[in-house]
């Protein structure tokens, strides 16, 4: 059973006419009524008494007319779902991010994607990079935002450089030297106590990394807390912090810069090797790149130039 069978089938119960049926189907009459003798060959039974200059339904006919329609009317149904998906004006996103991200980038990323489909529905979840990954594979996020290299083992996965950012120390701004200066070394972090993240979050790791990196280890004032604990800590004057430039110009704290050559983190977008991420989720990563602040997207290669994002498969889980 076909379904240009069903639709030349209702045609002529509509207008109980086998040319004019033809006429509205946009079809040679003989090719109507042979598909109709095929659907009733399918069926078993005759769908229409045929009479000169009249014709009329059978028991048959009637009973099937109700049910072509609506399937006729499930196709269409289906055919404008699928449509409105494909010109994204209805679907899904799943995105995860790293809670710095989530506080700085992300919203306006959303915003810019949410003001052009509007039909469709964004999801975020809050992560580190290792919990994401594994969310990633386990199909339950679309696109991720990961902080690059990874730390620990990966599913293939497909990821495409999107910045590398930079991180300066934030502290009060009655918080005396050495933040008052310029610039900062990492080496100046033994004197000054740490507001660090909680474990597992990237921001500690890659601290911790550069502080031991210099030959000591860092004593922390308070640690533990998510992004607005720790910038709430450092604003009650319980100490300093390192995190993106992006978030330390949001903050209202002092932000101190690293001498030369910096401190910073790479973020990089990522999805399964496996699976074409869906429409909605490539355009979302279209506006990611798009909307990256100037003085970051200037960054994202060593030379200073932004047009050398790289994909690559990435089964090292570095």
């Amino acid at each position: 059973m076909q379904l240009h069978q069903l639709r030349y089938f209702t045609a002529v119960a509509d207008t109980r006419h086998f040319t004019r049926a033809a006429e509205r189907e946009l079809v040679a009459q003989p090719s109507l009524s042979q598909q109709i003798k095929a659907l009733e060959r399918e069926l078993g039974t005759e769908l229409f008494h045929r009479a000169r200059g009249h014709i009329a339904l059978t028991d048959a006919g009637e009973a099937l007319l109700p049910l072509a329609r609506r399937i006729l009317a499930d196709t269409e149904t289906a055919r404008r779902e699928v449509q409105e998906v494909a010109r994204l004006r209805r679907g899904r996103v799943r995105l995860g991010a790293p809670p710095s991200l989530c506080a700085s980038l992300v919203p306006d990323v959303l915003r810019a994607f949410h003001d052009r489909y509007p039909g469709v529905e964004l999801q975020v979840r809050e992560g580190g990079s290792q919990d994401l990954v594994r969310v990633l594979a386990a199909g339950e996020l679309d696109l991720a935002l990961v902080i690059t290299p990874l730390p620990v083992q990966a599913p293939a996965l497909t990821t495409t450089d999107l910045l590398r950012e930079e991180l300066v120390v934030v502290s009060a701004p009655e918080e005396a030297a050495p933040v008052r200066r310029r610039r900062i070394r990492v080496e100046d972090l033994r004197h000054l106590p740490l507001v660090m993240f909680r474990r597992g979050y990237d921001l500690r790791e890659l601290t911790l990394g550069a502080c031991r990196s210099a030959g000591f280890e860092p004593v922390l004032s308070v640690e533990g807390g998510e992004m607005d604990a720790v910038l709430g800590l450092v604003r009650a004057g319980l100490g300093v912090a390192v995190v993106p430039h992006m978030v330390a110009d949001r903050s209202g704290l002092r932000v101190t810069r690293f001498a030369a050559p910096g401190l910073h983190r790479s973020v990089s977008v990522a999805h399964r090797g496996d699976v074409s991420p869906p429409r909605a989720a490539r355009e979302l990563s279209r506006i990611l790149a798009e909307r990256l602040p100037a003085s970051v997207n200037s960054s994202v290669s060593g030379d200073g130039s932004a047009g050398s994002r790289t994909k690559r498969p990435d089964t090292r889980g570095s």
